[in-house]
C-alpha cells in the first residue's frame, strides 16, 4: 500500500473556517482506502521543517497543503528525488496548483488528488535553486510586492492583480539588461523581465504544458509613459502577447545581467534580493507531481 505524507499549514484560511477536524475527516476519507496517510496539522517553523524533512523517510507521496511559499520549499525539496508532490490550494495565487488542473474548492481538490495519478514536469533553477513557475525581475518584483499589501483588502483575485499592477508601474523605472540565451547575448532597455518553465500558452497566465523543456523569457520594453500604461493593461486583462513592447524569447539557459550585483526578483510569489547575474537553466521532468484527471472535452 502506497504511504502518503499529508502535510497542512494549520493556520490556512480554509482550515480555520472549516475547522480542522473536518478536513483530516476529508482528507482520511479521499485518500484513506487506497493509501496509508500520515497527516500532520502545523504552522510556522514547524511546517516549514517538516516540509524540508519530506524528501527523507518511508512514505512514497508528499502532499502539502499551503501557500505557494510552502509550495516552493516543497518543490526545492522533492525536485529530483522521485518522490511525488501533491498540493492542496490553500494560498492566493496557486500557481502550480491552478496549472496542474487542482479544484480551488478544498473538497474538491481533496477528491481530486484522491483520483490523481504520477507524472513528472519540468522545473527550472535560479542561480541554482529549484523553482516551478515564473521569476521576475523589474515591474514583476515591484508588482509582487505591491500585491502582498494589496492581498489584505479582501479583494477579488482579478482586483489585487490589477492594484497591484497600478502600484508597481507608479515605481517601475527603466533598466539596462543584457540577456543571454543559449550563448546569444541581447541588450534591453526595460521595465521588467519575467522568466518562466515554459509558455503561457493558456489563458489567464496560465501553461497549456508542463513538459516541454523550454524556458521562456519576456521583457517588457520601455517605450514612454502611454506604452507602460498599456503594457500593464494588457498583462491584466490577458491580451499582452499582442503588445509589440512585450519580446518573448525561448531557450534553455537564459542570463540576466544589470550593472547592480544585486536586484529585487519575484520567484513563484517569494521577493528575495538576489546575486546577478541571474541564471536560468530548464530541468525537464525533474519533479513528479500528483495530477488530477483532466475533464472531458466537450464534443
Amino acid at each position: 500500500m502506497r504511504r502518503v505524507l499529508v502535510l497542512i499549514n494549520a493556520n490556512a484560511g480554509t482550515v480555520l473556517d472549516r475547522g480542522a477536524d473536518t478536513v483530516t475527516r476529508l482528507i482520511e476519507e479521499e485518500l484513506g482506502d487506497d493509501a496509508e496517510v500520515e497527516l500532520r496539522m502545523l504552522s510556522g517553523t514547524a511546517l516549514l521543517d517538516a516540509i524540508r524533512g519530506s524528501a527523507s523517510g518511508d512514505h512514497d507521496a508528499v502532499v502539502v497543503g499551503g501557500g505557494d511559499g510552502s509550495v516552493s520549499l516543497a518543490v526545492q525539496t522533492l525536485a529530483g528525488t522521485g518522490r511525488a508532490l501533491g498540493i492542496l490550494p490553500l494560498g492566493t495565487m496557486n500557481l502550480l496548483a491552478t496549472d496542474l488542473g487542482m479544484p480551488r474548492d478544498l473538497g474538491e481538490a481533496i477528491a481530486a488528488l484522491g483520483d490523481a495519478h504520477e507524472t513528472d514536469i519540468d522545473v527550472a533553477t535560479l542561480n541554482g535553486r529549484a523553482f516551478h513557475t515564473i521569476s521576475g525581475i523589474g515591474f514583476f518584483s515591484q508588482m509582487a510586492r505591491a500585491r502582498e499589501a494589496a492581498r489584505h483588502w479582501k479583494l477579488g483575485r482579478f482586483f489585487i492583480v490589477a492594484i497591484a499592477a497600478f502600484y508597481a508601474l507608479r515605481r517601475s523605472g527603466r533598466v539596462s539588461l543584457d540577456v543571454t540565451i543559449d550563448g546569444e547575448t541581447r541588450a534591453f532597455e526595460a521595465l521588467a523581465a519575467l522568466v518562466t518553465v515554459n509558455r503561457f500558452s493558456g489563458p489567464g497566465w496560465r501553461r497549456a504544458r508542463l513538459d516541454e523543456g523550454l524556458l521562456e523569457i519576456h521583457v517588457v520594453e520601455e517605450r514612454g509613459a502611454l506604452a507602460r500604461l498599456k503594457a500593464g493593461a494588457d498583462m491584466v486583462t490577458d491580451s499582452w502577447r499582442d503588445n509589440p513592447g512585450i519580446i518573448s524569447l525561448t531557450g534553455h539557459e537564459i542570463a540576466i545581467a544589470r550593472s547592480r550585483r544585486r536586484s529585487w526578483v519575484s520567484t513563484d510569489g517569494e521577493l528575495d534580493r538576489e546575486k546577478l547575474p541571474l541564471t536560468y537553466a530548464v530541468q525537464p521532468g525533474a519533479l513528479r507531481v500528483l495530477m488530477p484527471p483532466r475533464p472531458p472535452r466537450d464534443g
